[in-house]
């Protein structure tokens, strides 16, 4: 099972502040355990949304909208992919993530579960994106 470990964004993030070497040190270190224990897929930090853009799609059309983008705690700061054996191991991975903006800060991640293909009914397209991914890693 795949989940997406999601690191919200907050003031700091959004105005481009990098982290101190401390948190960066705690993160290297989270995710050798994590590679270590065969769970890491991928992981990286995002640029603040000024650097962005959203894509709003309306009636056909496509409208680009530039960041930045209002309300920071409803915003991604980074993200860690890992691949464990059921809901409980990655909350556990979750659980031992260091605080994203600093030991006594508020800070908040999320966890969620990402579709795989068997999650979906069998059809030409399912079979057609399953190749895609394999070509991709092949």
């Amino acid at each position: 099972m795949r989940f997406m470990i999601l690191v919200k964004a907050n003031r700091d993030t959004e105005a481009g502040v990098m982290p101190e070497e401390k948190r960066i040190a705690e993160m290297a270190a989270y995710h050798e355990d994590l590679a270590k224990a065969g769970a890491l897929l991928d992981a990286s930090g995002l640029q603040p949304t000024a650097k962005g853009a959203r894509i709003r799609f309306s009636g056909g059309q496509r409208l680009v909208i530039d960041g930045p983008f209002a309300e920071a705690k409803e915003l991604i700061a980074g993200y860690t992919i890992i691949e464990v054996k059921s809901r409980d191991e990655a909350i556990a991975w979750a659980k031992r993530m260091p605080n994203p903006a600093g030991e006594g800060k508020e800070a908040e991640i999320e966890l969620r579960q990402l579709f795989e293909f068997d999650d979906f009914a069998p059809s030409p397209s399912i079979d057609r994106l399953r190749q895609i991914e394999t070509g991709s890693k092949g």
